[in-house]
């Protein structure tokens, strides 16, 4: 939000009656003479705070850095403008960077509305873009001519990677990209590693097939989920605590 950290020129303190002020440095000083008092947040402020960016909305739904998310109730909307000046017809997207596996659209209700990635049910923990990013480097000699099957390969080597990383098999690299984002402790990375992928010849890469783990974890719900460690929390959670 660039708009609170710039000076303007009617934003004045009465004793530096010469200088401009930002919202940011105006608001300080105003909490300093008046005091707040504290609202609690709803689930939907949450959501207004997340960071923005803006994209179209294709016949195949809203895709970021390589990962679609669609729904049915886009189904109006695919190929339309948003009703935003200035934006090139570009639907305003909310998203959080520390769990990147659904992004909220403002539809024109006016509302945030939840838009899940389509590969969501094949990968069961919450990832952030940083691991993303780790997958795709990996993934250099995909088939990026067919857009729908990278994306499907990029998501089953995540699941791969969540598979390692729960079982203990992982480097210490895969470990500390997932425990970003990790709910709980995960198994510390196997013994002699140096932060480096493990042989395809090893018996950790040999046994990956029979990594069943992650099958047995419940299904997600509709919410997302929390992202610990960063102060982004999920939406509904933290508002339920209020």
């Amino acid at each position: 939000m660039q708009y609170h950290h710039r000076p303007h020129e009617g934003l004045r303190h009465p004793m530096m009656p010469r200088k401009a002020l930002t919202p940011n440095q105006m608001w300080a000083a105003l909490v300093a003479v008046a005091g707040y008092v504290p609202i609690p947040l709803t689930g939907r402020d949450y959501l207004e705070l997340l960071p923005v960016c803006w994209q179209t909305i294709t016949a195949s739904g809203i895709r970021i850095h390589h990962r679609t998310c669609d729904a049915d109730l886009l189904a109006p909307h695919r190929g339309q403008a948003s009703s935003v000046a200035g934006r090139g017809g570009k639907w305003e997207i909310h998203y959080n960077p520390h769990d990147v596996r659904q992004i909220w659209v403002r539809l024109p209700d006016g509302e945030l509305t939840e838009i899940p990635w389509i590969h969501r049910d094949h990968v069961h923990r919450p990832f952030d873009e940083r691991t993303w990013q780790h997958i795709r480097t990996l993934a250099l000699h995909g088939n990026h001519g067919d857009p729908e099957q990278y994306e499907a390969d990029l998501a089953d080597a995540l699941d791969q990677l969540m598979r390692r990383v729960h079982s203990g098999h992982a480097t210490t690299t895969e470990q500390a990209l997932l425990a970003r984002t990790a709910h709980v402790p995960l198994p510390t990375a196997r013994d002699g590693d140096h932060g480096t992928e493990a042989p395809a010849d090893s018996p950790e890469q040999q046994n990956e097939d029979s990594i069943d783990g992650l099958d047995d974890l419940p299904d997600d719900d509709s919410r997302p989920g929390a992202a610990t460690g960063f102060g982004l929390y999920d939406a509904y959670e933290e508002a339920d605590k209020w």
